[in-house]
């Protein structure tokens, strides 16, 4: 590979790296081809991708990124999952691959230029999707005014209700 190669390359991971908001570090050496495969398909239906690079050309990539904390990690056989929108997909991804392929390792994590432990990454792959936590938050706001109107309609209706027991009251007597 020629010196004009590798700058491109280089450029293109700096592009990735800088609009990625979470990065992955891993350790894919025993895994098949067919295996990758899977899971670049699982990793582009969540506006993800994986990308496989020679350490250097990756710690050159990385410098003067957020995500400029993973340059340590870079060492061995390394791929990098870099998610562009939503981090809870390629990290239930992620995950779920990792658990179903013991080949493939989680090194280091980095959500919005902060590393963070493989825990997080974890209790971040169980989160619910964007939508469904949008979906969740929604409900929670039209159950105020809901509630408002429930308990500002209880005194008219108990008044009515009154009022209906005093009129069988007197059709009584």
């Amino acid at each position: 590979m020629n010196r004009d190669d590798k700058s491109e390359i280089v450029s293109q991971l700096s592009d990735s790296f800088s609009r990625a908001k979470f990065a992955v570090v891993t350790d894919y050496c025993g895994l098949k081809v067919s295996e990758l495969q899977e899971l670049r398909i699982q990793l582009r239906d969540c506006d993800s991708e994986i990308r496989i690079a020679k350490n250097t050309l990756l710690k050159r990539a990385v410098t003067d990124t957020a995500n400029d904390v993973l340059a340590e990690d870079f060492v061995g056989t390394t791929a990098i999952v870099m998610g562009y929108n939503d981090p809870v997909a390629p990290a239930k991804a992620l995950t779920k691959f990792a658990a179903e392929h013991a080949k493939l390792q989680i090194r280091a994590a980095a959500l919005d230029g902060e590393k963070i432990s493989s825990e997080k990454l974890l209790a971040l792959s169980k989160l619910p999707s964007k939508e469904v936590l949008l979906g969740q938050f929604l409900s929670v706001l039209n159950g105020v005014p809901t509630g408002l109107v429930r308990v500002l309609s209880g005194v008219p209706r108990t008044f009515l209700y009154g009022l209906q027991a005093i009129k069988e009251q007197k059709e009584q007597a």
